[in-house]
């Protein structure tokens, strides 16, 4: 009985963790193919600092899975201890470094708020300037959201930005996407034109957008949580009743 239990317990977890190893293996894909794209697709990807960020994190999850998965299979099917050890470590760290994640979001939400990344905007933000992290990454985020500032185009009022700039009222990046760099549209809207340029705030736009989608990844969250605990718990099983 024992023994018909610690087989079921083996070929459970070999599956469970055979899927883990097919989905580390196609993050992995995913991430290696835009980095090597013939088509051109890797020159879009750089040129946006967050899907460029995005790429190195898929690389890096689908990594991670792909040995997660791999020791699981391997460990459970060849009944080693050494490889169920290490998956179980591995696991172990996943789960503590994602349950201190959630720790540290919870203790730092204040800093998610309105007047936080107004006050970050309005010291850092610099215009035009592609080699300046934080200031190519808002550019993005106002490109992507068709926004302008956190509340608003006067948030670069009294700002490094009109220090750099001060011919300029907002950045060309608040300019409606039907204008082109140097025609007079992108000059009207620099200089002030509520006509051609983006009047909704950033932080409205990327909370409507993202709100949709909170409570699914809390819900998926907990459920990946669940299953790395039930993870831990097989390997830790099928460890002790290996002879």
């Amino acid at each position: 009985m024992e023994g018909d239990c610690l087989s079921c317990m083996k070929y459970l977890m070999f599956i469970f963790n055979f899927f883990i190893f097919l989905g580390g293996s196609f993050l992995l894909g995913v991430g290696v193919w835009v980095l090597v794209d013939p088509m051109g697709f890797r020159e879009i990807v750089a040129a946006n600092p967050l899907l460029f960020t995005g790429v190195y994190v898929i690389l890096a999850m689908g990594s991670m899975l792909f040995l997660l998965g791999f020791l699981g299979c391997c460990g459970a099917i060849r009944e080693n201890k050494c490889l169920l050890l290490l998956f179980f470590m591995l696991i172990l760290f996943i789960f503590l470094a994602e349950l201190a994640a959630a720790i540290l979001a919870f203790l730092f939400r204040e800093h998610l708020t309105r007047e936080y990344f107004t006050r970050e905007l309005k010291r850092h933000y610099q215009g035009h300037n592609n080699t300046d992290v934080f200031t190519s990454t808002w550019n993005a985020i106002m490109t992507t959201f068709d926004c302008c500032g956190i509340s608003g185009p006067e948030d670069f009022e009294e700002s490094l930005f009109r220090l750099l700039n001060p011919n300029k009222i907002v950045p060309e990046a608040c300019c409606q996407r039907n204008s082109f760099p140097g025609d007079v549209n992108v000059e009207q809207c620099v200089s002030g034109s509520v006509a051609f340029r983006h009047n909704k705030g950033c932080y409205s736009s990327m909370v409507d957008y993202f709100e949709t989608y909170i409570y699914t990844a809390g819900a998926l969250a907990i459920v990946v949580l669940t299953i790395e605990l039930f993870a831990m718990v097989f390997a830790m099983c099928l460890f002790r009743g290996i002879q």
